[in-house]
């Protein structure tokens, strides 16, 4: 079973519930060393005063917080610790809300909340059972590193999962990045829907890393003393490069049937006449689809990885 990364307990009104965190996911990214390639010697970093110029043993180094471009004041841990936090050995919820009302941008990394101990089993099972029932998914305060933050339960194969999600302060602005309003063929709108409609898929789970896929084959040939296999040429647009909007998504709808095995009558592509009025991006509306709960399968065993 993965380590728990934090303990304490779900605060739900008046009851608690003894829980522990243990993190939902697992980076599989390949990582490299910092070397020197004459002799291929570690590369390492060192933390250096820049005052004396000395190096500083990690026992003597703090934080400190910066007042001016000159002054700076120290914090001690200890002074952390008993800063006020009543979330500190609790997760707290604070309210109940639909799911589709959480923007995802905020939502952060995942953890599995376990029930620690038998005398947690209850009062578990309780949540989990009033949250699926209800629809509803509940947002709570945490703290962790002597930071408070903000949480989104929810339940996942009987499991109740905790989200990180950033605090409304955190998110940018966006708006001033949106294009200027362009006017589109309701031919084309319609041709992007049918392109929408031939890439839907029920499940997501056969999505592999292949970036990981290929560094592991040059990894491993690197370590056989073999030359490392040529990459195929690929067919991907050059970024910048100018294309027929409708032409790129007739093609689009064809090859997108054509992955699925839908030939015949059902992969023909027909032009469609371009209707005479425009309509502006701005009053094309979208519908809002809630996200599933799709749960991806880890992947399986793994070639090298570096330490």
């Amino acid at each position: 079973m993965p380590s728990t990364i934090w303990s304490g307990a779900i605060s739900f009104g008046l009851v608690t519930i003894p829980c522990k965190v243990i993190a939902a996911t697992e980076d599989h990214s390949i990582r490299f060393h910092q070397v020197h390639l004459e002799d291929m010697g570690r590369v390492r970093t060192r933390k250096v005063c820049e005052i004396d110029g000395e190096v500083v043993p990690q026992e003597e180094i703090g934080k400190g917080y910066e007042l001016t471009k000159d002054e700076t004041i120290a914090v001690t841990d200890e002074e952390l610790d008993q800063m006020p936090l009543p979330t500190a050995k609790a997760i707290e919820i604070m309210a109940f809300v639909d799911a589709d009302s959480i923007d995802p941008v905020r939502i952060g990394d995942s953890y599995y909340l376990a029930a620690d101990g038998q005398v947690a089993a209850k009062p578990y099972t309780l949540l989990r059972k009033a949250l699926e029932r209800s629809d509803k998914v509940a947002v709570a305060k945490f703290a962790w590193h002597n930071r408070e933050r903000l949480g989104l339960l929810r339940v996942r194969d009987n499991v109740i999962v905790l989200h990180e999600m950033r605090w409304p302060d955190e998110i940018r602005d966006s708006a001033e990045l949106a294009p200027k309003e362009t006017k589109l063929d309701e031919g084309e709108i319609e041709r992007a829907l049918q392109l929408i409609d031939s890439m839907t898929a029920d499940d997501i789970s056969g999505f592999r890393d292949a970036y990981r896929a290929a560094l592991e084959e040059l990894i491993e040939a690197k370590t056989e003393g073999k030359e490392p296999a040529q990459p195929a040429e690929g067919e991907a647009q050059q970024p910048g490069q100018l294309v027929d909007l409708m032409a790129a998504l007739n093609a689009s709808v064809e090859k997108a049937r054509e992955a699925r095995g839908e030939t015949g009558e059902r992969a023909t592509v027909h032009e469609m006449t371009p209707r005479k009025k425009t309509v502006a991006t701005k009053k094309t509306t979208a519908k809002k689809t809630p996200a599933k709960k799709a749960a991806a399968k880890k992947t399986a065993g793994r070639k090298p990885r570096s330490a």
